[in-house]
């Protein structure tokens, strides 16, 4: 026990702690003093008790000139700064409710024991707010998200608060979203710690799911407590600027599985004549193709051996976005382009998603943006973060977008566009694979 003290007070402000007692011991002196005072008053020795009396006030305002400066100098005040605010409980209501009825009585019947009651009763609301806002000083919140987070993908988000107050544990915290309430909000679910010792922390993971794609802003927090009576609940305020990209859902869908087939048929015409030099010859696996089986190597080494082709080309390809829509007539018009323009998001990711797979090249464009004809391992989630933000453009046409594809003739070309197809340049129907909004359901 010896030991934990003494590393204890190694690791006060010990200059602080004697001020401390200074002021303390100064203060019961002129307490005495003044109780001397009062005591020769009372005798009728007014010379003494006038000396006592001015020596009692002279300690208190030494102690109020030379040590309360020095201690506040070395107090930290950030806890005054601290933004809390106050609700009313159910509970609260009714101890107020309480109190009243015992005010009333005690008044009209003049019970002394009445008044002590109602003593205890505001003794108890003062305790309340003191303690509460004990607990809520000197907490630090830290949460750690994923760094790739997908629509309608549940993540697990780690939220972590710790305590830096050298003395006091903290109870019964939640931490909430302090924002608005809204579809945009990060944390849609209060995380609660029971219990975090003084200079120490408690961490609490809590699954996260986002709707929709888009970005997810949180631009406060809100530490919570009912701590100790549930008369009062108070939130301090934390400031935490968060942004949060969500990238679209990318399960593939009924229509990705319709369009794949066709997508291989028309890469694949499109390369027609291309990559059959010899690459190399390997051993045979169980999910190559009969067709590539290399019959005389087989012979030679008695072992199946298959011809790999220099074959790059086939799997290069542009991934194109037109977000041109064009003016709505109606609002239920307007919906349904929306929606149409959602499933085109998710089927550009999904595309996206599935020649990264392929450890395919490839080159993403929207108008706004183009990245480089490189590995889409390198780009993909530059692609996702694009879809992420997109937006339908009803302003501008989508005529110019598509005529930026035009010289891009050598690369095969998956447009997705709302453009009707009688505005298609012609020279892109050759080099290219158009899914078109309207035929998305």
């Amino acid at each position: 026990m010896s030991v934990k003290l003494l590393n204890f007070w190694r690791e006060r402000d010990r200059p602080a702690w004697r001020n401390f007692a200074a002021a303390i011991g100064t203060l019961a002196l002129a307490l005495a003093l003044a109780l001397y005072s009062a005591a020769m008053a009372e005798s009728g020795r007014t010379i003494f008790a006038g000396l006592a009396a001015a020596l009692a006030l002279a300690l208190a305002a030494w102690v109020s000139i030379a040590i309360v400066p020095k201690m506040a100098r070395r107090t930290s005040l950030r806890w005054l700064l601290y933004q809390v605010d106050y609700r009313l409980t159910r509970e609260g209501v009714i101890y107020l409710a309480a109190v009243f009825i015992v005010v009333l009585a005690a008044v009209n019947t003049g019970n002394n024991l009445l008044f002590m009651i109602l003593a205890c009763l505001l003794a108890g609301i003062l305790i309340s707010g003191v303690l509460s806002r004990a607990v809520l000083t000197g907490l630090e919140l830290n949460i750690e998200l994923p760094e790739h987070v997908f629509a309608e993908q549940p993540i697990l988000a780690n939220v972590e608060v710790r305590n830096e107050k050298s003395i006091t544990p903290s109870f019964s915290l939640r931490v909430v979203g302090a924002a608005e309430k809204g579809p945009s909000q990060i944390l849609t679910r209060p995380v609660y710690f029971p219990y975090i010792p003084h200079q120490s922390s408690a961490r609490q993971s809590v699954e996260l799911l986002f709707p929709r794609r888009g970005v997810y802003r949180q631009n406060a927090f809100g530490i919570r407590t009912k701590f100790p009576f549930g008369f009062l609940e108070k939130t301090r305020r934390v400031d935490s600027p968060m942004e949060l990209v969500v990238y679209p859902h990318i399960e593939p869908t009924d229509e990705f599985y319709e369009i794949l087939p066709l997508l291989s048929g028309e890469i694949e015409s499109m390369h027609r004549g291309r990559g059959h030099d010899l690459h190399s010859i390997r051993d045979y696996l169980p999910t190559d193709s009969a067709r590539f089986v290399d019959w005389k190597a087989s012979a030679k080494s008695g072992a199946l051996k298959i011809r790999e082709f220099a074959r790059e080309d086939e799997r290069r390809l542009i991934l194109a976005l037109d977000p041109a829509l064009g003016a709505a007539g109606s609002e239920p018009e307007a919906e349904k382009q929306n929606e149409q323009f959602e499933r085109a998001v998710s089927l550009a990711a999904c595309i996206a998603w599935h020649f990264f797979e392929a450890r395919a090249a490839m080159q993403f464009c929207t108008p706004r943006m183009s990245t480089p004809m490189t590995t889409a391992a390198d780009i993909i989630y530059d692609v996702l973060r694009e879809l992420a933000y997109v937006e339908p453009d009803r302003e501008h046409s989508g005529a110019a977008f598509l005529e930026s594809l035009v010289p891009l003739h050598e690369s095969f070309k998956i447009v997705l566009t709302s453009q009707p197809q009688g505005s298609i340049p012609t020279p892109l129907w050759s080099s290219s694979y158009f899914i078109f909004l309207d035929s998305l359901r």
